[in-house]
């Protein structure tokens, strides 16, 4: 099988809300009128971002979901992406399998394939996503990470933690029961991308990101942005971990500390991080109902600059948590 044979059996498919798809040197896509286009890239590369033996449906799947949370945080809603494939041979099985996941998630969200590369080399995936939030009279509703404000509160959505857990239970640092193992490893393999929740906190929300990388680290960044500090409620955070209610800690080896390391630095996460005016409180709820991702309030924004850790008794933690970057 030769690269246009694997892209027109695996990969095309006809264009619907592009003008022009896969086949020619260039796609064509139409914003919507009164919208500005959001676009991001995410790479993943075999043995950085993914094991060499995971499933890759759940791989298609991951490859998406991260740059659709991308557009999540934005608060845009999904349109098109492309595709740019690297592969050490032409595996049938496995593209199968790939594809398969990549276009389930790509056709939940109306997110279709309009273009992309395909090489012979070290398995990398390289997805970029194209999307639209509205603008009207020209003023971009986009959620940004620059507008938190001193008295903003800070949420995130779903979960936190989960994913490096079992990245962890699969390096054998810790011992998972094997349905928590499973239920983990989803976490890591197969995020959701908040695309609904981003969507409903236009409007509401004063800042918004993912998180990639870990709460901490990411959490900084948009600080950074907005020249604001913030005090971190540790132990509200570490009720976002899920599996804190399921798993006897002592017996999986998994100290407090351990445990807060995950929800704090943990990474792939992929869930959103955002500040709100606590006047924004009810209509925040009313955004929860709406796009059917519980939120949960995880801290405070200062004045001042600096990111601070509370426990639950109020007292200050050491700021020792850090979070992943591919080049330290």
């Amino acid at each position: 099988m030769g690269e246009f044979d694997l892209i027109e059996r695996y990969f095309k498919r006809p264009a619907k809300r592009a003008l022009l798809g896969i086949g020619d040197d260039c796609a064509l896509l139409q914003p919507p009128d009164g919208t500005h286009m959001a676009i991001s890239s995410d790479m993943l590369v075999e043995g950085r971002h993914f094991f060499a033996n995971v499933d890759p449906r759940t791989l298609g799947h991951k490859a998406l979901a991260v740059n659709l949370s991308d557009l999540a945080a934005c608060g845009a809603e999904p349109l098109a992406f492309t595709l740019a494939l690297a592969l050490p041979q032409i595996d049938e099985a496995w593209l199968a399998g790939f594809s398969q996941g990549l276009f389930a998630l790509a056709d939940q969200h109306g997110c279709e394939l309009i273009g992309g590369d395909t090489t012979l080399g070290p398995l990398n995936i390289c997805i970029t996503v194209f999307g639209s939030v509205p603008a009207p009279a020209g003023k971009s509703q986009a959620l940004l990470r620059s507008g938190a404000q001193a008295g903003d509160d800070i949420y995130v959505s779903g979960h936190l933690g989960d994913a490096r857990l079992a990245l962890e239970a699969l390096r054998g640092k810790f011992d998972l029961p094997p349905a928590l193992l499973l239920t983990t490893r989803q976490r890591l393999e197969e995020p959701s991308p908040r695309i609904a929740l981003g969507m409903a906190l236009r409007g509401l929300a004063s800042a918004a990101m993912d998180l990639s990388d870990g709460l901490v680290g990411d959490l900084q960044h948009l600080l950074k942005a907005s020249k604001v500090g913030a005090t971190l409620y540790t132990a509200a955070a570490l009720d976002r971990l899920a599996a804190r209610t399921h798993v006897d800690w002592a017996n999986a080896g998994i100290s407090d500390d351990a445990a807060l390391t995950c929800v704090l630095s943990g990474g792939d996460d992929y869930e959103l991080l955002f500040t709100a005016p606590p006047s924004a409180a009810a209509a925040l709820q009313a955004a929860v109902l709406q796009s059917a991702s519980p939120i949960h309030c995880i801290g405070r924004i200062n004045a001042g600059p600096g990111l601070l850790l509370h426990d639950k008794n109020g007292r200050e933690l050491p700021t020792h948590f850090t979070s992943f970057d591919h080049f330290s």
